[in-house]
């Protein structure tokens, strides 16, 4: 489909590649915007190299025109879904709003993206776009990211998904997402790269100013337990651990403090909160670090025992387990 020139290393078009990004309403204009702008500067690139375009980017909507950013744009779409026959990617921007109104609003692109994706198209979600893509049901047992501020709400909605929030990309059977915000830059590269090649990728990486490396949003994330949830005992034992960061708490004694049986405790404790007791003391114990390295003047060795921590090397490998850098390399940059 694709040759390689070898005077210049850009590489020569023979199939043009169809790209469909959606336009549903309620959508954040920038994704919207962004993608169309990344698959066309990419046209441009091989026009400016004496090549035909690689892709015909197209807005597809459910209607003629689409009002979104609280009736400040307005979108016209390139055609309406049902006058696309047939599409080799598609990209979902990201929603805006109540999650569940803004599904039920764009509920008709379902079955759309479901009958595309089986005749051979891709598609790629852009930040919480995932719960538009988990609802076709096509993520079910995979892999998927969205906005770290989202995790909980999603695990909650699509219990069958696998979601790796703290990921800037996932890639599955044809099926792509993006991290939060503007993570989905690095998503756009990843699909560049795919579809054209590395080369391509690295200039399009140049020319809008991104990190091609970038593959976790981590130290980007702000703990928030889940607790929308009825389970009054696992409440009680949250709370007492985010109240008592600064001391050594056990399975035993938390259980002990509420009085349910351990195995009991800990099988409850994951159904409600989608992490296991030790993994959340961990990271509440660390979102109290990160705050103090972001304003305080502590040494590292100061806040780690703040949060309870005695152990050197098991605070930095907790801490760069959860955030991606060790506690210096995140003051550094933070504070």
């Amino acid at each position: 489909m694709l040759r390689v020139d070898c005077d210049n290393n850009i590489l020569h078009l023979c199939n043009m590649k169809h790209v469909s990004i959606l336009v549903p309403e309620t959508a954040i204009a920038a994704a919207i915007v962004d993608p169309r702008y990344m698959f066309t500067a990419v046209n441009e690139f091989f026009k400016t190299a004496g090549h035909e375009p690689f892709f015909k980017v197209q807005l597809v909507g459910m209607t003629r025109k689409v009002v979104i950013g609280d009736g400040l744009i307005t979108i016209h779409p390139d055609l309406l879904f049902d006058e696309v026959a047939k599409t080799d990617l598609i990209i979902i921007p990201a929603l805006s709003g109540n999650m569940d109104a803004a599904l039920q609003r764009n509920m008709a692109f379902l079955p759309w993206i479901v009958n595309q994706y089986k005749n051979g198209a891709e598609v790629a979600s852009l930040c919480v776009g995932a719960f538009l893509l988990a609802s076709t049901g096509l993520l079910k047992g995979k892999s998927c990211s969205t906005h770290w501020l989202f995790a909980n709400d999603f695990r909650h909605k699509f219990p069958d998904v696998h979601l790796a929030h703290e990921k800037i990309i996932t890639a599955q059977n044809g099926l792509y997402t993006s991290g939060g915000a503007s993570s989905y830059w690095n998503l756009l590269l990843y699909l560049v790269e795919k579809y054209t090649s590395r080369e391509m990728a690295i200039m399009a990486s140049k020319f809008f100013l991104l990190d091609v490396g970038r593959d976790s949003q981590s130290q980007f994330m702000m703990f928030k337990g889940q607790k929308d949830h009825e389970d009054l005992e696992i409440l009680k034992a949250q709370e007492f651990i985010e109240s008592n960061y600064g001391s050594k708490l056990s399975v035993e004694d938390l259980a002990e403090q509420v009085g349910v049986a351990r195995r009991t405790f800990e099988r409850r404790f994951k159904k409600a909160t989608a992490n296991t007791v030790i993994e959340y003391i961990q990271r509440i114990k660390i979102e109290i670090a990160k705050k103090y390295l972001e304003t305080g003047r502590k040494t590292v060795n100061e806040v780690m025992y703040d949060v309870g921590y005695t152990d050197v090397k098991a605070f930095r490998e907790v801490f760069k387990k959860v955030t991606g850098m060790s506690p210096v390399e995140y003051r550094n940059k933070y504070n």
